[in-house]
């Protein structure tokens, strides 16, 4: 699904956030992107969502060229694509529904369309009955859960959740994660930066960590050279 060919990924400060790096996800995969802070792991999702563009190498999504979409076509490349937060920015001044219907009503879609999927994703995190509530009276996990809803209302390919628990304690980071194996099981691909190793099942799971650009994992579909 997603082809990673020597990216790199310079700013202007001259600090290489990435180097060189090869790594290819598979559709319906659920990843790990492990790595302390400043690893690159933030980074590598920013160019997967096309928030950034990489210095140098070729990204390939569904076998296309990330670098030949022209500025029109990148909002329909995002709409492919669910991004989950460490810190949901949820719209205090909206409703649990309404920040999770908000990237439908930008899109375009019809007000029966939008409730369908609105209550059925708010139904998924568990959250149907707090539709009406202000998200500020949430608690973090409740939040947090708000916020994938909002990412999969959509119903994205693939979901790129950066941090989705650092703001969690053990007990609610482990509920987080059981959400997104379920989400995993119907077939969305998932893309999961954490440094917390305790939340990952490296059985069933590929771990891939970064360190200073580089993957220093190595495993059958990865490569990297600094």
């Amino acid at each position: 699904m997603i082809t990673l060919e020597k990216v790199r990924k310079r700013y202007s400060s001259g600090h290489d956030a990435l180097r060189s790096i090869d790594l290819t996800i598979s559709k319906s995969e659920l990843l790990y992107l492990t790595g302390h802070s400043g690893a690159g792991k933030s980074t590598l999702l920013r160019l997967i969502a096309l928030l950034e563009r990489p210095s140098a190498g070729k990204i390939l999504f569904d076998g296309n060229d990330l670098a030949h979409l022209s500025q029109k076509q990148i909002p329909a490349h995002r709409r492919r694509i669910g991004v989950i937060f460490q810190n949901p920015s949820l719209l205090g001044d909206r409703s649990v529904y309404e920040n999770v219907a908000l990237p439908l009503q930008v899109a375009g879609y019809r007000y029966t369309e939008i409730s369908n999927r609105v209550n059925a994703a708010l139904d998924l995190v568990g959250l149907l009955s707090k539709a009406r509530q202000s998200p500020t009276i949430l608690s973090g996990g409740e939040q947090q859960r708000v916020g994938i809803a909002r990412a999969i209302v959509s119903r994205p390919e693939l979901i790129l959740a950066d941090e989705p628990t650092g703001n969690l304690d053990p007990e609610l980071s482990t509920e987080i994660i059981r959400l997104f194996v379920r989400l995993n099981q119907v077939g969305i691909t998932l893309i999961i930066a954490t440094h917390d190793l305790s939340l990952i099942d490296s059985k069933k799971y590929r771990q891939v960590e970064l360190s200073q650009g580089i993957i220093t994992q190595p495993s059958d579909s990865i490569s990297a050279n600094s």
